[in-house]
């Protein structure tokens, strides 16, 4: 008998959870623009310009010779696709609402919802996004052939758990240093442009300049994609191994600083700023 009710009222508890965490999600998709169609239009018409910026830069600059040999537009793809995933996501959990919020009197609302609700609003937009241009791309252009889509989704998956890492850590700056949290996302941004090697392919990089590189996860997600997705090349430089791992390292410092900064939360910060 009582272990039925805890069991109901564990369920019970879960599906609040879950609806709430989709509600905010939905609230996260909103931010941008009342209308969500109109939110995840203009999220498309982003990662388009920035798609074709950086074709034209290629073929402007002459480097289209140091692309994968295969469709050059779809290798532009999965460096841009990888890099909006990640710094959309970190830049969504750092913008999520902190434990001053007054959000956070409101039960059931905690950080952790927060949190997920902006992770998985970002996944939504963003994969949603790219599923529209590859679509578009493949009925306009011509046929797009992925060499193994699981694998190269996985790092899509990859790249955004990097980002909500990334994104938790600086969430628990947040309320302690606002302003260098804000600078430090928007630096990441910047430096990702470059440090992601998105405009490089690993294996033809030397060896002093994959030193640059190769700490960066990101790097080993994009050069590792980019293995899945055509068939002929193979990442010799890069490991989506290491990634995760330093994912998971990077989200349990994040989690223990936010539970840190959860317990000494104080509205009085809020009123001092």
């Amino acid at each position: 008998m009582f272990k039925q009710d805890a069991k109901e009222t564990r369920l019970k508890s879960a599906t609040t959870v879950a609806d709430l965490i989709y509600h905010m999600t939905v609230q996260s998709v909103r931010k941008t623009h009342a209308n969500a169609l109109m939110a995840i239009g203009l999220n498309i018409l982003q990662t388009v310009i920035f798609v074709m910026a950086f074709y034209l830069l290629f073929v402007v600059l002459g480097m289209r010779s140091a692309a994968i040999r295969g469709d050059f537009l779809l290798y532009i793809m999965t460096g841009i696709f990888l890099y909006m995933v990640n710094t959309r996501t970190v830049t969504a959990v750092v913008g999520s609402e902190g434990p001053s919020s007054p959000m956070m009197k409101h039960r059931p609302m905690t950080t952790a919802v927060a949190i997920g609700a902006a992770a998985l609003g970002s996944l939504y937009t963003q994969v949603l996004s790219m599923m529209v241009v590859l679509y578009v791309y493949h009925v306009g252009w011509g046929p797009i052939s992925i060499h193994y889509w699981p694998g190269a989704f996985g790092m899509v998956i990859l790249a955004w758990f990097f980002g909500v890492a990334v994104g938790i850590i600086l969430l628990a700056i947040k309320p302690w240093f606002p302003q260098f949290a804000a600078t430090t996302a928007t630096i990441y941004t910047r430096v990702n442009m470059i440090a992601s090697g998105k405009m490089f392919v690993a294996n033809s990089l030397p060896g002093y300049m994959l030193v640059w590189f190769d700490w960066n996860p990101l790097f080993h997600t994009i050069d590792q994609a980019r293995g899945f997705t055509f068939v002929n090349y193979f990442p010799h430089f890069s490991d989506w191994h290491y990634a995760l791992w330093t994912t998971c390292v990077l989200l349990l410092l994040g989690m223990m600083g936010e539970f840190y900064t959860r317990r000494h939360a104080s509205l009085s910060w809020e009123a001092r700023r």
